[in-house]
């Protein structure tokens, strides 16, 4: 076994501007360095700060740490000079086609590695700074109608950029700015109705009614004829340039009033698609506006209103009963209960007060317990506080989230990319098949207005509207309602893949458990006392940042109380996956599971340890040896409680679908059957290494094909990272979990995992509802128009599939996430609160 030494390095020093774990240049930097000799593992962890951190893991023998950190900044910097990231919100929602055919423009621009546009306006591209800049970028998104909208457009690049004010939305062209399709298929309906009108009742000139469907082509037309113009010249044939022929084609034969019905009610269908785009988009919008535009801040003995964006680190802000917090920080004065539901989706208000080290507290914001922390747009209760400025406002937990969904709308769903190149191959398919149409007279004995008629009816029921719209509704739908429940989801791909898997991992501390361990026995070696071995303990997990250290420096302060004696620590070292060394005064001390001595020379457990550790680990306890130099001082004995929701969590997990509920963790195989008995996983795998918990994964996904992680999204942060999707529980007050997970609870609360699980669900569903009701009709219409079905027809049952895959996706927006179980526990506190 190789024993390394770790470095860490603030993300942000490394690849200045990216605090997004996800993002590629973080991949391509741990295999730069990864690939390196005497460099064993580079991972992402937790920091006390604002960003995420790069471990690397080293071998001292072969790199020295002024070394390590060379490769480090040389690998970051190497990357920052050559890719960079561009994130633009644009001024509108736009059509799901209009969107594809402008990321696909995009990402045939020099330099551009990748490039998504959402149907929501979110537009992200990544690409080469040696073949283009960020200004050529911005002015090819301009010319092809995208534009920044204020605060909301920014350059996530590695250097930070600014965001833009000028140009419009693409879907917002025209003089009625983004209702302008709507105002315009509504004025064809009206011309429409009327021509139908005079023309039955046989009033007026006999050319006013052909007058008036001219006029109903040119408003309901426009958009469409628009549409389909610039994908002709981008060499597309897509669902526009189809519903344009086939009204050219009626206009031809003389059925004005069926072609200007297909153009009225594909507008229409149009105007339904970008307000379904919009609804979600505004729901997630909605999170944005939550905080309050300015704040008290109290500086130089007064008090003064200013901008929340003004706001500065270590500002104190003076937040009354019943306001809205405006900034992520830590409460010094003051006491009260503040609703987290806008943020973390949590029901009961929490409990809050006044922290006693304020200037320690911003320094492990991250890891402050939830009573003295709070966050920007939750709502204060009856008392008055006072919250010393953690984060500024643009780094604030909800401004974040706002961001991250924003990304998350322009990431394509693997249905999503599907439907795409299903409609490549489809659109050409039936333009071929209406030409082989065209001479059915060759075969059948018919006019030719007849046989053109019949091509005609094919094109508009062949033409897959529904189908485009399917999917990126359901998408932006599921995923605006889980933010509004407290739940992040990174687009569509984890909101799929969490609805359709049957195996769910799950990390043991902090997760299934409080994650509060205590420190509950101590037994001394012979020869040692207890003072000793605590004294030995204290004095080095003192110096570290481990869950279990803070559970043994806490315990053994309460026992030693006031016989605690300063002690000299040198050398600390994390012995990953086992425990720690150090040097106390000149003595090297070994703290960690007794498979460490095993590993170790010449550390053999005395009979009397290795028996005192055995009746620990039975009695459900995870232990820790202490050696110091050649002596065992003894054992200690840490236990973790189980969340008294976790047993009713699996409950609902099982009735939603899920199979297998497996616990891994790095404790003792005892204790994990333990708790995972207690709490109703149907396996627990324990004393698992770190790269073992990677392997579980992987074997997990082998047997199944997808699993999801639970955890931190810290210490279990390259589980996560190798499962299908990553779920991180407390994300609100965790930067690292924010940014690494696939799916981020925003509350350090488990029953939010039904919701999320069941949401998915549903979302998968009404995606399946919608590919067969739009292919459905698809499929049901060309045979049924081949044999004489009408264009008018042909258009209802078209445009009505449109309306029912909308109104379906919709319905996610309405989410309760009622399981039977919940159900059921809900109706028992309703009846005991009678």
């Amino acid at each position: 076994m190789i024993n390394t030494t770790e470095l860490r390095v603030v993300l942000p020093l490394v690849l200045p501007g990216i605090a997004d774990t996800r993002d590629r240049c973080v991949a391509r930097l741990i295999a730069l360095l990864e690939g390196r000799p005497g460099i064993v593992q580079v991972h992402i962890v937790g920091s006390e700060g604002p960003s995420p951190e790069l471990c690397i893991h080293y071998d001292p023998s072969t790199l020295s740490l002024s070394r390590v950190r060379e490769l480090a900044q040389a690998a970051g910097a190497e990357l920052s000079a050559a890719f960079g990231h561009l994130v633009i919100s644009t001024s509108a929602a736009m059509q799901p086609r209009a969107a594809s055919r402008i990321a696909e423009s995009l990402r045939k621009a020099p330099g551009v590695v990748e490039a998504d546009v959402a149907a929501s306006g979110a537009v992200r591209i990544e690409f080469d700074r040696g073949k283009t800049s960020e200004k050529s970028l911005r002015d090819a998104a301009a010319k092809l109608g995208l534009g920044a909208e204020g605060p909301s457009a920014e350059a996530a690049e590695h250097a930070p950029g600014q965001g833009e004010h000028a140009g419009h939305g693409h879907a917002s062209g025209g003089p009625f700015g983004e209702r302008s399709e709507l105002i315009f298929a509504i004025l064809a309906g009206v011309l429409l109705a009327s021509g139908w009108l005079i023309e039955w009742r046989e009033v007026g000139p006999g050319w006013l009614p052909t007058a008036l469907y001219i006029a109903a082509y040119f408003f309901g037309g426009w958009f469409t004829a628009k549409e389909a113009f610039e994908n002709l010249r981008e060499r597309r044939f897509a669902i526009d340039t189809l519903t344009l022929v086939a009204a050219i084609g009626a206009a031809a034969l003389g059925k004005w009033a069926e072609g200007a019905l297909l153009l009225f009610l594909f507008g229409i269908g149009h105007s339904l698609e970008q307000y379904a785009m919009g609804r979600a988009r505004r729901a997630i919008e909605a999170l944005a506006e939550l905080a309050p535009d300015t704040a008290t801040v109290r500086r130089d003995g007064s008090t003064q209103s200013i901008p929340v964006g003004e706001l500065q680190l270590g500002d104190v802000v003076i937040v009354r009963p019943n306001e809205r917090l405006p900034a992520d920080g830590v409460v010094v004065v003051g006491t009260t209960s503040v609703n987290q539901a806008p943020v973390t989706g949590e029901s009961v208000p929490v409990d809050k007060r006044a922290t006693d080290d304020a200037k320690a507290a911003l320094a492990a914001f991250d890891r402050l317990g939830p009573e003295f922390r709070v966050f920007a747009g939750t709502i204060n209760g009856a008392g008055a506080i006072e919250v010393m400025v953690a984060r500024r406002a643009e780094q604030s937990t909800m401004a974040r989230v706002v961001k991250m969904v924003t990304e998350a709308q322009a990431q394509r769903s693997p249905t999503q990319q599907f439907t795409e190149r299903f409609e490549r191959i489809f659109v050409p398919s039936v333009l071929v098949l209406v030409a082989v149409l065209l001479f059915a007279g060759f075969v059948i004995d018919e006019p030719f207005a007849a046989t053109f008629y019949r091509a005609m009816a094919v094109l508009v029921a062949a033409s897959p509207c529904a189908l485009a719209i399917s999917v990126p509704s359901a998408v932006l739908s599921g995923v605006a309602r889980a933010a509004r429940g407290g739940v992040l989801i990174k687009g569509g791909g984890a909101l799929e893949n969490l609805g359709s898997l049957t195996s769910i991992a799950f990390d043991k501390t902090g997760t299934l458990t409080e994650g509060k361990p205590k420190l509950t026995d101590a037994v001394a070696a012979p020869g040692a006392t207890e003072d000793e071995l605590l004294a030995v303990a204290l004095a080095v997990e003192e110096q570290s940042d481990h869950p279990l250290a803070s559970a043994v420096v806490a315990g053994a302060r309460e026992r030693l109380a006031d016989r605690i004696k300063p002690a000299t620590v040198a050398d600390v070292k994390s012995i990953t996956g086992r425990g720690v060394s150090a040097q106390v005064d000149g003595q090297t001390v070994h703290i960690g599971k007794p498979v460490l001595f095993s590993e170790l020379p010449d550390s053999a457990l005395p009979a009397a340890v290795d028996e005192a550790n055995k009746q620990l680990v039975a009695n459900g306890r995870t232990t820790m040896v202490v050696r110091q130099g050649a002596r065992f001082l003894g054992v200690l004995g840490v236990m973790d409680t189980p969340r008294p929701v976790a047993g009713q969590v699996m409950a609902e997990l099982r009735q939603l679908g899920i199979e297998r509920l497996i616990m891994i963790s790095g404790d003792n195989q005892q204790v994990a059957e333990a708790v995972a008995k207690t709490v109703g996983l149907t396996e627990a795998q324990g004393d698992l290494m770190p790269e073992q918990k990677v392997d579980a994964i992987k074997k997990l996904r082998q047997e199944h094909g997808k699993v999801a992680m639970v955890g931190d999204g810290v210490n279990d942060a390259p589980a996560m990272a190798n499962a299908t999707v990553g779920i991180a529980m407390g994300a609100a007050g965790s930067d690292v979990a924010l940014e690494t997970a696939d799916v981020a609870l925003m509350a350090d609360d488990l029953a939010q995992l039904p919701f999320a699980v069941g949401l998915s669900r549903s979302s998968s569903r009404i995606i399946k509802q919608n590919l067969w009701v739009s292919l459905g009709v698809v499929v049901m219409l060309i045979p049924a128009t081949i044999f004489g079905l009408g264009i008018a027809t042909a258009v209802l049952f078209h445009e009505g599939s449109t309306l029912i895959v909308v109104a379906n996706a919709l319905r996610l927006l309405a989410y309760k996430g009622k399981t039977p179980a919940r159900a059921k526990v809900d109706a028992k506190v309703a009846e005991a609160a009678r």
